[in-house]
């Protein structure tokens, strides 16, 4: 099934009703990519992502990162350090907004 992006279908299946393929939740908004920094919590991984800002007073750039929580369907198996690709939905729950749509890479990222 189609999610309106271009990424791989997972090759396993789930019976989850918030997943992308398998499900009816649907994907808008921004598409994110970056490494999986926690996986602790039942169905949600943290992605956190490195970026450089400017700093004008000093003429350099200063190192930032945004975590941001991703629900994982159950179709994807999905460890610590892999990069993935996530995708913006409808509130999923109090901080949950993203979804799990590719693992790009199972290593380190």
């Amino acid at each position: 099934m189609a999610i309106g992006l271009n990424v791989q279908e997972p090759e396993g299946t789930c019976s989850d009703d918030t997943c992308p393929f398998h499900g009816t939740l649907s994907v808008r908004g921004q598409v994110i990519e970056g490494a999986v920094a926690s996986t602790a919590m039942e169905k949600t991984v943290v992605v956190e992502r490195e970026y450089d800002v400017f700093v004008p007073k000093y003429d350099r750039y200063m190192k930032r990162r945004s975590r941001v929580p991703a629900h994982a369907p159950e179709c994807f198996d999905i460890e610590e350090g892999d990069a993935v690709r996530i995708a913006e939905t409808r509130p999923l729950s109090k901080t949950k907004s993203h979804v799990v749509v590719e693992i790009i890479d199972g290593g380190e990222a």
